[in-house]
């Protein structure tokens, strides 16, 4: 039975996703979120195929961070934000905009700032440690649902919330 007061996306259990503002080259930074206070991703390294770092600036403070996902932290990092930051809040934009991610980071952007670089130039943080495994984590489910097969019917892990009403 359909819900006429509802609207059309609420009665599936899909969810529209919203398109990225560019197209991105996912080679670079795999995975980039505005989540849990900051920006966050995945960057891979520039020297190791096999190595990625998890980076992050917190919105607000501004304070950043980047380690390996077992959390060695990156060695750039001890000098100011890293390359690795840099990439990670370029993909950002590339992904959500400029007015979206500096409005999530409070930062205050005028005409001039165009880009990510330019985005990056108005941080003013420090280093300070920040989880890795956690955004690593859903890193690796992110890819996990893309192994998945095209499919219209429900699924199961994504399916969070009961059709029926609990008793109490």
């Amino acid at each position: 039975m359909v819900d006429a007061d509802k609207a059309a996306w609420e009665q599936r259990s899909t969810a529209r996703v919203i398109p990225p503002v560019q197209p991105r080259k996912l080679a670079k930074v795999p995975f980039v979120e505005l989540a849990d206070g900051r920006l966050q991703g995945v960057v891979s390294s520039g020297s190791d195929i096999e190595r990625v770092y998890v980076s992050s600036i917190a919105a607000a403070s501004h304070a950043y961070s980047c380690s390996t996902n077992n959390n060695r932290p990156c060695g750039g990092v001890n000098y100011g934000p890293c390359k690795h930051l840099d990439a990670l809040v370029v993909e950002a934009v590339v992904q959500y905009g400029v007015e979206r991610v500096a409005r999530y980071l409070h930062v205050e952007i005028d005409d001039e700032v165009e880009s990510g670089a330019d985005l990056m130039r108005r941080l003013r943080g420090h280093r300070e440690s920040a989880p890795a495994a956690v955004v690593f984590s859903r890193f690796l489910r992110h890819l996990a649902y893309l192994e998945l097969p095209e499919t219209t019917e429900p699924v199961a892990e994504l399916h969070w919330f009961p059709a029926t009403r609990a008793v109490r």
